[in-house]
């Protein structure tokens, strides 16, 4: 890299810092003019009726520690109590407006007060800092997180598209050979497996496309009362044309409820955690499918009364950990992209999510609340 280029980097680095060098000079010192003129107001009406200088020492204090709190830096704070401190001494100490520092008692009492404002706005300033560090490390913690759940969900991708693009291709090649021991039947029976699997790869994409409903760089979705009855129908009625053998028994409270979401992509989530129960349950038993209103909230049940899951998975069930590490792609379709996705949309939701096992079989709950929250109106 040339030496040119690295003036320039250097020159367009300084160039971007001094407008924010300027705005927070400017910040500080009309903060600070503020609240020592109202502080400055407040000594001389509580002065007039008074006479006591101590007392009135006691609201630069305070007057300080308010700069400190709300502006950026030490230095402001300390100016604004050596300006406390004298300006007592000049207009609320008699002789009035002269410095006198040699009355018995008034040294020690304003070296106090120029120590206490001065710790105060040291103090208070480096809890602002620790605060702020508090803040990246919890954002740097939110971050890191997103990308954990990001790998888990291309992991989740690659496995779940990989299994039926192998399982078509396989198909395919088998349906395509001139073998004579595939019939017209056995022919027909490929086909009809092709077909299965493209469903899935679609209803693949449409969870992808989902997700991308939720805005690029937030964690939450834009919602809107959406009545709880129809979207649990409509959800229900999709799920039954993609797989019509399946049976489910639906309940939802008899009292109208208006819910704040995304209705689309709450249909999703219905979606996937049903399939999931037909596909992993291992059993043609009725899956449970109930809606309970609890305080704030709603909870949805889906329940199966299958073989259940495998505790060790449980933990880590919704990060994309779903995949068999030995799965094969002869595999049937495994449930990480879908439960991953369905994790995403319910925390945009400010909801939660949850699976566990019962005496028979398995069930996942999610929630919603019931009031909509103020950062999905921003």
């Amino acid at each position: 890299m040339s030496v040119d280029t690295k003036h320039k980097r250097t020159s367009s680095k300084h160039e971007k810092e001094h407008p924010k060098i300027r705005t927070v000079i400017l910040h500080n010192v009309l903060i600070t003019l503020l609240i020592m003129g109202i502080s400055t107001i407040m000594a001389q009406a509580f002065f007039h009726y008074s006479k006591n200088s101590t007392s009135v020492a006691i609201i630069y204090v305070l007057a300080v520690m308010l700069v400190a709190r709300y502006t950026i830096g030490y230095i402001t704070g300390i100016i604004a109590a050596v300006f406390g401190v004298f300006f007592v001494n000049y207009v609320f100490t008699f002789p009035y407006m002269n410095f006198n520092f040699s009355i018995d008692g008034y040294p020690v009492t304003f070296l106090g007060m120029l120590l206490v404002s001065s710790i105060t706005s040291t103090t208070t300033t480096r809890f602002k800092k620790q605060s702020q560090l508090l803040n990246e490390r919890e954002k740097l913690l939110v971050e890191a997180e997103k990308e954990t759940m990001r790998a888990n969900l291309l992991r989740a991708v690659s496995h779940d598209l990989r299994t039926p693009l192998t399982s078509i291709i396989g198909l395919a090649d088998t349906a395509l050979s001139d073998s004579p021991e595939i019939t017209e039947a056995k022919r027909c029976e490929l086909l009809a497996g092709i077909r299965e699997d493209a469903n899935w790869l679609l209803n693949m994409v449409e969870n992808l496309l989902s997700v991308t409903r939720i805005r690029v760089g937030d964690t939450h979705v834009s919602t809107s009362p959406e009545p709880l009855e129809e979207v649990v129908a409509e959800a229900v009625q999709r799920f039954r044309k993609r797989l019509p053998d399946s049976k489910v028994d639906v309940k939802v409270p008899d009292e109208f409820l208006m819910v704040p979401m995304d209705a689309t992509l709450i249909e999703q989530v219905i979606i996937n955690l049903l399939e999931n129960a037909v596909y992993h349950s291992g059993t043609d038993e009725p899956i449970e499918f109930y809606v309970e209103k609890r305080d704030g909230y709603v909870a949805f049940h889906i329940r199966d009364y299958g073989k259940g899951i495998d505790p060790e998975r449980l933990k880590t069930i919704f990060d994309g950990a779903g995949i068999e590490p030995n799965a094969s792609g002869d595999s049937h379709k495994g449930m990480g992209i879908g439960l991953t996705i369905c994790k995403t949309i319910i925390n945009a939701h400010n909801g939660t999510i949850e699976a566990a096992n019962r005496l028979k079989g398995a069930e996942f709950i999610f929630t919603l609340p019931l009031e909509e929250e103020e950062e999905h109106d921003k």
